[in-house]
């Protein structure tokens, strides 16, 4: 998933609890899905200004549903 020039990745190599990497412009986070619902919570943070990262969280609870069918598609249930 790509959102504001930032990729937004499931690896398929890594462990639960089912949660996304943002990468881009020399920065990265991780935050929690917490499928099904929600909420999307801040694990990690290297780089991304606050407000950055409050409109990232906003973009990624917005595609909550298919974010978690992601991870389900490659690690099985969230």
């Amino acid at each position: 998933m790509r959102l504001d020039g930032l990729r937004a990745v499931v690896y398929p190599n890594d462990h639960r609890p089912a949660h996304i990497h943002v990468i881009g412009r020399g920065c990265e986070a991780v935050f929690n899905l917490n499928c099904p619902a929600g909420p999307v919570e801040l694990r990690e943070n290297y780089g991304f200004p606050k407000r950055k990262l409050s409109d990232i969280a906003v973009v990624l609870l917005a595609n909550l549903e298919d974010l978690c069918r992601a991870w389900e598609d490659i690690h099985g249930i969230a």
